[in-house]
């Protein structure tokens, strides 16, 4: 029998969809389920794609596959994933590899990194972003892992990703849970994107009375300039859609509860532990949650607003295609503050520069604005904000009259917008000479005596609050 390349087990959607577009790029890819009926599904109806060697069990999968043996593995991330890491390492040799290409939380990417670096094996845990049609036809693919896995394995993953402009959205993130990480904050950057998008569809719709057609309109009008995205080009095709049941628009017929399967807590959760303010993807995640409570969102439905009014024309779809590119500038730059940190604090040495050349292809954040990133890290790899380049200071600027107007609207009028609400505060933060983070310190000093730095010397000091309030060094 001839050895395949590669190996995937896990044939569900993006599985399945991964293992065809390796082989229509020509390798031979070893195909195993728990199920054999989808592996044996997968052969018939695709296996004129390429060549499929399917096994029914996994050790008949690590037996066709050649050395350094490559399986990746796409299970639901969890226990599952253990569960087969485990049973794969043990049919394996020093120097195979496991490719774990699911949504795993990056701290377990850590965990069994060292554990089967221990045994001899290589465990690369790689960011797959683009959904199905991405698995099949070049997604965005984040490695991590050794340099010695990226040798054997980088060239296939180069070849099977998307490429502009020639050049292929996948590179070598960085060692151990690296690729994991930088998958997790793509998500969470995703969360926040489409929270402002539809904070822009639905501000619109309750100021101007708009239907989601007409709004559909003006999506695809602004995916014509420097919103031009994956996300804003979908959008324009949701709000078209009739609901062929009702006559109804699509968006008014589906339950208005956004679901959530963890990247975007996760992103959150991390962002706390390394002291990084991602107040956009909090608010997304927390706007997620807050619309599944519908029981709560019943009882305040008494509650009173100011009530809906006509408010502008087409002077306020402009201001709101200015915020949301504001808005969404200062997400990007909560991401990748969230990267840099993590790359410091774990070794990493990413590339961010590199993070936003892969990003700009494939996944589900792809746009026109990530070449802008891009430009921004290689004029100067050490930024320390994205708000601090150049051009996106000066779109910043350009764009925050109309960004205010757009947030006062939304007050006066009762929408919520925290998104917008929140970005446009962090702006307003990051620019300010003095925060008031100064009085939050005296208060710290005052009930539990932590001390506090002065601007006119160095050291530490507390005051003596309940006795002579004088000061002394810490």
């Amino acid at each position: 029998m001839d050895l395949a390349d590669i190996g995937v087990t896990g044939l569900a959607t993006m599985g399945r969809n991964l293992a065809r577009n390796l082989a229509r790029h020509g390798y031979a890819v070893a195909v195993h389920n728990r199920t054999y009926g989808r592996t044996q599904q997968l052969v018939k109806e695709f296996g004129g794609e390429g060549t499929f060697v399917p096994s029914e069990d996994l050790a008949a999968f690590v037996a066709s596959l050649k050395r350094p043996r490559r399986a990746i593995i796409m299970v639901k991330a969890g226990a599952g994933t253990d569960a087969v890491i485990d049973q794969l390492a043990d049919l394996m040799e020093p120097g195979d590899m496991i490719v774990d290409g699911g949504n795993a939380h990056f701290d377990d990417t850590r965990r069994r990194e060292a554990a089967l670096r221990e045994r001899g094996l290589h465990f690369v845990g790689t960011g797959i972003s683009g959904g199905e049609e991405g698995a099949l036809n070049g997604p965005s693919i984040m490695p991590g892992g050794s340099k010695e896995s990226w040798e054997a394995l980088g060239p296939i993953l180069q070849d099977i990703s998307a490429k502009v402009d020639g050049v292929p959205c996948c590179v070598h993130v960085g060692p151990d849970g690296a690729g994991h990480f930088v998958k997790m904050v793509h998500n969470g950057i995703e969360y926040s994107d489409m929270q402002l998008i539809a904070e822009s569809y639905d501000l619109l719709r309750q100021a101007l009375g708009a239907t989601p057609a007409e709004l559909a309109s003006v999506f695809r009008e602004w995916n014509r300039g420097e919103l031009d995205s994956y996300l804003i080009e979908i959008t324009a095709e949701v709000l078209d859609q009739v609901d062929a049941e009702t006559g109804k628009p699509f968006v008014d017929v589906v339950v208005d509860q956004a679901e959530q399967k963890g990247t975007g807590r996760w992103t959150v959760q991390s962002a706390l532990d390394l002291g990084v303010p991602v107040t956009g993807i909090a608010e997304a995640t927390f706007a997620r949650a807050l619309s599944g409570h519908p029981e709560q969102r019943a009882a305040a439905a008494s509650l009173q607003g100011p009530g809906l009014s006509g408010v502008g024309g087409r002077e306020l779809v402009e201001d709101v295609r200015q915020a949301l590119y504001a808005s969404k500038i200062v997400a990007y730059a909560q991401g990748f503050d969230q990267m840099a940190a993590a790359s410091r604090e774990y070794g990493w040495d990413l590339d961010l520069g590199a993070m936003a050349t892969i990003w700009r292809g494939g996944c589900i954040i792809r746009a026109k604005f990530l070449d802008r990133i891009r430009a921004a890290y290689d004029a100067n790899p050490a930024l320390p904000t994205l708000l601090a380049d150049p051009t996106f200071a000066a779109a910043l600027d350009a764009g925050q009259e109309a960004w205010r107007r757009v947030v006062t609207t939304a007050v006066q009028i009762g929408v919520p917008t925290p998104g917008f609400s929140s970005a446009l505060a962090y702006y307003d933060g990051l620019r300010r000479d003095r925060l008031p983070a100064a009085l939050i310190q005296g208060l710290r000093d005052y009930f539990g005596a932590h001390t506090y730095r002065r601007v006119d010397k160095e050291g530490s000091f507390h005051t003596d609050w309940s006795g002579d309030r004088t000061e002394h060094p810490a």
